[in-house]
């Protein structure tokens, strides 16, 4: 029986996960090792100026008082007795397209699983609504998960999914977007006198090219987009390496 480690950055207690955890047992043997609370935005960080507590709440179920990042760490390198076959993060509440890719814990979640070795899910529902119906897309990565135990991923790539709320069925292997988010700044004064800026997003909805993710979201199709760990741009390394000797000190 394969063996899926999944997680989140919504907190272990979060519906998208436990929606996610139900389907994924019906494939597998699940392991649960979450963030204690919300930990949206805080992409592949880690906790390191203070220690990273961890409570078993469950049989087979580990909340972490850290990142998403901190608890794939303990489940790989403390917690688990072996390399689980499937990483699944999610499902977040919100979409992960375009740059939100650097920013998401739930990526970064399934980013640490591909670091690790791991094939890696990050899955995501297009809304920040708080009555979501998580079971279409709990569903969906079902079908992918098998597929992906099945015949594997490319060292280093983890799969990006993003679930529009109105699915049509379609599917669409997309490319990220270039940026999709206008940011917003509200600047505002506290009774102290100190100055302080609420910080939002403003959705863009011009030029977006039809091979994204965006695109696809747009036409209520699920996108799903390989990302890979090796941000190495190849082309520019072998045009950078003609400054070499002119770099050097000799």
């Amino acid at each position: 029986m394969s063996h899926i480690l999944v997680t989140n950055d919504d907190g272990v207690t979060a519906p998208g996960l436990r929606t996610l955890a139900r389907s994924m047992a019906e494939i597998g043997k699940v392991t649960i090792v979450a963030p204690s609370q919300e930990r949206s935005a805080a992409a592949q960080s880690l906790t390191l100026r203070h220690p990273i507590f961890c409570e078993q709440i469950a049989e087979g179920e580990w909340s972490v008082e850290g990142t998403p990042a901190d608890a794939m760490i303990l489940a790989f390198h403390s917690l688990l007795p072996e390399r689980p076959d499937l990483v699944v993060s999610g499902i977040n509440r919100g979409s992960n397209l375009g740059e939100n890719v650097y920013y998401s814990g739930t990526i970064g979640a399934a980013m640490e699983g591909a670091i690790n070795k791991v094939p890696s899910i990050a899955i995501s529902v297009a809304t920040k609504a708080k009555d979501v119906n998580f079971g279409p897309a709990a569903e969906f990565t079902k079908r992918l998960a098998l597929l992906v135990l099945k015949e594997g991923l490319p060292h280093g790539v983890l799969l990006n999914v993003n679930v529009p709320v109105a699915w049509n069925g379609g599917v669409r292997f997309t490319r990220q977007s270039p940026k999709i988010t206008r940011n917003v700044l509200q600047k505002g004064q506290d009774p102290r006198g100190r100055v302080y800026y609420w910080l939002s997003e403003q959705r863009l909805t011009e030029d977006i090219g039809a091979d994204t993710d965006h695109a696809a979201i747009l036409a209520g199709e699920i996108s799903v987009t390989p990302l890979v760990i090796d941000h190495t741009h190849a082309p520019s390394l072998n045009h950078l390496s003609s400054w070499k000797h002119r770099l050097e000190q000799k």
